[in-house]
């Protein structure tokens, strides 16, 4: 799994108040902690989410439906079954491949039930980071750059004040977004 960034530095940076340009012994730490949140989010997610080419092999099933591994996708660039080319189709009058931003579809043939015997070249992925995402990593980035002074330390008291940490991979607030986000394999 290839990993984008998420945010940006800058984003990063006003989120947690850093606003002073010349501020700048915490970047590469902030910057390493954006590619780090991003490759949890993917994982967690199961899923890439920049725009992307994939060349998938697949077992024909016979039928006329196959769902893609990835997804949206907008654009497939080519179909082998059993080494023959599919042509473009549409659902009703050409008979070829057409597809929905999940499912390959056919018209006029079929998925020949066979181990490794189709090959679908195609483009999925998000044309941008949607800004839900975006701000999930941000305030993700912002937890751990927060919590570097006070790793494993669950609560602290002072003067007879006690402040409690949390202690989760995540605040609920991400993981609701990420919910949203997580890849969902048909059955």
């Amino acid at each position: 799994m290839t990993t984008a960034d998420l945010t940006s530095l800058d984003r990063a940076k006003a989120w947690l108040g850093l606003t002073d340009p010349d501020q700048t012994e915490d970047d590469l730490l902030l910057s390493w902690l954006i590619t780090a949140a991003s490759a949890f989010i993917a994982s967690w997610c199961g899923r890439d989410f920049a725009s992307q080419g994939y060349i998938e092999t697949r077992d024909g099933t016979g039928n006329v439906r196959m769902p893609f591994a990835n997804s949206p996708v907008t654009a497939v660039a080519s179909l082998l079954i059993d080494n023959r080319p599919i042509p473009p189709g549409d659902p009703v009058s050409a008979p070829g491949y057409y597809f929905t931003p999940s499912m390959l579809m056919l018209n006029g043939f079929s998925f020949s039930r066979g181990l490794g015997n189709v090959v679908i070249t195609y483009t999925a992925g998000l044309p941008g980071i949607p800004p839900d995402l975006e701000q999930a990593c941000i305030e993700l980035v912002g937890l751990r750059f927060r919590e570097k002074d006070r790793i494993g330390l669950t609560s602290k008291g002072l003067a007879g004040e006690s402040t409690g940490f949390q202690q989760a991979d995540m605040p609920a607030s991400v993981q609701t977004v990420l919910q949203f986000h997580k890849r969902i394999l048909p059955l």
